[in-house]
């Protein structure tokens, strides 16, 4: 249960505040409170802080003297390093297990695939993170805010990579149990060890993410129990300092795209809010644009933003239109289904943040279908990175914009690649088998129809002769 936190850590916590996203209510609460939406209109929360009271640096590379203490465990965090820019937790209440230590690689074969000139795209490798996926990045601002409320318990409903992630942060905190939500088969196996092995309890539910979540919130109420799903505003904050990171290794330039899966929408809403902030302190001179890109089979965003003309409208969201489409999703029945797990989603639940980072930063929105993400994941491991087949969204996206010359090929682009491969090793498997039974399963009834980059496994006798022609022929 969640206890009282200790009165010392409310004055050092002082400079941070949640506020409702809605500007007609706004309303306000302090940091040591547990809410995932406005008592007043039940709108979303954001962390807000009194920025003339913070210790913001004059230039964005003053970070760069925080590689001196990586002694230091939270200026070694990816994160963490970036304390000033997310100062709503006293230093000696972080919770870390060096997150953040991701990679921003050139990527000019991936660039020859989406259309780019060489040296203009980027890869952003969330999958380098101790769980495997981006979600670290979020779980370990969430956890710190709850362990300053005391909690000792954590729970989430999850497509895998949140729940791997909340496992592994519990574990090692040795303080909380995490508690996860996860629906019938819609999680891969490489994810749900990850949470087995950790100690998390496990509830799997008769039901999908969507439905997952809507259970998890109850309980979450009824028992006390410390909520970290991306309607969490801490966890966000975290999630801001991948775009810091890509501004780091680009020599604190601003890219001109920034190209990013859209499931829950809690990276886009977490990346609109970081160029937004840094742009008011006057650390960068002008805000890239956004890409949000959804997997066909789960394309909520997508359709509600071209064919319902969702938008955010200064804070003025027009709610028919969006209450109108989860009607007929309920009326329908319509569920989520994509070989992309990681963003099988319908319901996002920051689709109003998501909005108004559409708006921040001048986005677009645009869906790609199952054999797309597949053959630019194939495209991505080719070019040395493995990535799980959610991540390839942003290339296969990348790849459309392009040609639909939205993207140029001169501009400067980073692919946001969320997971590690081993993520979901199946699909990957599949796409590459030459047993087409396993294709079928796995891949056909997702409209995928061919492998066009399968890399094939060469059956061969155990004969010297006969391995040393299977190999001298592979490479003709």
């Amino acid at each position: 249960m969640l206890q009282t936190a200790e009165k010392h850590n409310a004055a050092q916590t002082d400079l941070a505040f949640q506020r409702c996203i809605n500007p007609q209510c706004g309303a306000t609460f302090e940091t040591l409170s547990i809410r995932t939406a406005c008592d007043h209109c039940g709108d979303l929360l954001d962390i807000a802080y009194d920025w003339d009271r913070a210790s913001v640096p004059s230039k964005l590379s003053d970070f760069e003297a925080m590689w001196s203490q990586r002694n230091n465990p939270v200026r070694f965090s990816g994160v963490w390093r970036f304390h000033e820019l997310l100062p709503f937790a006293p230093q000696d209440k972080i919770v870390t297990v060096g997150e953040g230590q991701t990679l921003l690689q050139k990527a000019d074969e991936v660039a020859k695939y989406v259309g780019m000139n060489p040296g203009q795209l980027y890869l952003q490798y969330e999958g380098m993170n101790p769980s495997g996926s981006f979600k670290d990045n979020g779980m370990c601002a969430a956890v710190t805010h709850a362990g300053m409320m005391g909690a000792t318990r954590a729970a989430c409903a999850s497509t895998g990579n949140t729940s791997a992630s909340l496992a592994l942060y519990c574990s090692a905190t040795r303080a909380m149990q995490a508690v996860i939500f996860i629906g019938s088969g819609k999680i891969s196996y490489g994810k749900l060890s990850q949470a087995l092995d950790y100690g998390a309890l496990t509830i799997q539910i008769a039901g999908d993410f969507d439905d997952a979540m809507i259970r998890v919130k109850e309980v979450a109420q009824k028992l006390g129990i410390y909520l970290v799903n991306s309607v969490n505003p801490f966890r966000l904050e975290g999630q801001k300092t991948v775009m810091y990171r890509i501004l780091e290794a680009l020599r604190w330039e601003v890219p001109d795209w920034i190209v990013v899966p859209g499931g829950n929408l809690g990276n886009s809403s977490a990346f609109g809010k970081a160029f937004s902030e840094l742009h008011q302190h006057g650390l960068i001179d002008r805000i890239p644009r956004l890409a949000i890109i959804n997997a066909k089979g789960a394309n909520t965003l997508y359709e509600l933003v071209t064919d319902h003309g969702a938008k955010w409208n200064g804070g003025n969201v027009e709610m028919n239109p969006i209450t109108a489409y989860n009607e007929a999703m309920d009326r329908d029945g319509k569920r989520a289904d994509t070989i992309a797990s990681a963003i099988e989603i319908n319901r996002p639940v920051n689709l109003k943040k998501c909005l108004r980072a559409l708006e921040v930063m001048d986005g677009v929105v645009r869906e790609v279908d199952d054999q797309q993400i597949l053959d630019a994941k194939s495209q991505v491991g080719a070019g040395g990175f493995g990535c799980e087949p959610a991540s390839a969204a942003s290339v296969a996206g990348a790849k459309l914009l392009r040609s639909e010359g939205v993207i140029a090929p001169s501009d400067r682009v980073a692919c946001i690649l969320t997971g590690h491969e081993l993520k979901d090793p199946t699909a990957t498997v599949a796409y590459h088998t030459a047993d087409k039974e396993l294709f079928e399963k796995t891949l056909g009834s997702r409209g995928v129809t061919t492998a066009h980059f399968a890399n094939r496994a060469i059956p061969v006798a155990n004969d010297l002769d006969a391995i040393i022609a299977a190999i001298e022929n592979a490479g003709r």
